[in-house]
């Protein structure tokens, strides 16, 4: 595929261009007629097409690339369901003015695709505005987020991404169906958020114990423990908690539960 702009490494810009996956990404969610759909890094427009050739109710296209965006203006300028915002999403973006329920899809740049992934769960207000996020990941990324306790793969990021979402894998993509080609494959995931959560009441929380407790994963968690709670000890007991174990040994509900202890004793 020849492109009018090259594409801009610094921006992580990586275009799908396989049909065929695109079908299977607009398949992954039934599209409605009364849907607002949001797309993250539209790029050329492939996917948007065929998104439109689902009729949604709107479409709003957000992209940072500031001629990116002037070109999708133009190649969409005749149709009236369809907007184009020249902005990073980790700005804050204003979703007052849209409706609610909003399906986003995104073939995020790897360089920032845990930072946006990361920003739209640890939102202060819950159930959010959004109703499922489909999203591409490079594939070391993708076994991470759904990556189970007791596995190399399981981190921090596996813990704050299962907190307050429902966590599909659907397919790989090959490095192939990009252009310019990526060094790795890519795995497309979807998002649902929970109703039914650990009711932590500033996300930060679980950032802050995530973060001590894995740094360092390889050793037991005792030491680390006593730097979020002074009586280490009997939080532990409380908590039912070995203090031998290793982080990657611990089920990602005790780091919910742990982040509700740390804040109810810090408030």
């Amino acid at each position: 595929m020849r492109f009018f702009l090259a594409p801009k490494k610094s921006l992580g810009q990586n275009f799908l261009i396989d049909q065929n996956i695109i079908n299977k990404i607009v398949n992954v969610k039934k599209i409605k007629k009364n849907s607002t759909i949001v797309e993250i890094g539209p790029g050329y427009g492939s996917l948007t097409k065929k998104i439109l050739g689902l009729n949604p109710k709107k479409l709003i296209l957000i992209e940072k690339d500031k001629k990116l965006s002037i070109f999708l203006k133009k190649q969409f300028a005749h149709l009236k369901n369809i907007k184009v915002i020249n902005q990073d999403i980790l700005n804050e973006i204003n979703y007052n003015n849209v409706d609610n329920n909003i399906i986003v899809f995104g073939n995020l740049p790897y360089n920032i695709s845990t930072k946006v992934l990361t920003s739209l769960i640890l939102i202060k207000k819950w159930p959010p505005w959004y109703e499922s996020l489909i999203f591409m990941f490079q594939k070391e990324v993708a076994d991470r987020i759904i990556a189970k306790h007791n596995t190399k793969q399981f981190g921090r990021l596996s813990v704050i991404s299962n907190w307050r979402l429902d966590v599909t894998k659907h397919f790989e993509i090959s490095k192939n169906c990009f252009s310019p080609s990526p060094k790795v494959n890519s795995t497309l995931l979807s998002f649902k958020p929970k109703s039914n959560i650990y009711k932590i009441k500033n996300p930060e929380n679980l950032e802050i114990v995530t973060r001590i407790l894995f740094s360092n994963r390889r050793k037991m968690i005792n030491k680390n423990f006593k730097k979020l709670f002074k009586n280490s000890y009997s939080v532990a007991e409380e908590l039912d908690l070995d203090l031998k174990k290793r982080p990657g040994e611990l089920a990602s509900e005790i780091f919910y539960k742990i982040a509700v202890k740390y804040e109810q004793l810090t408030e």
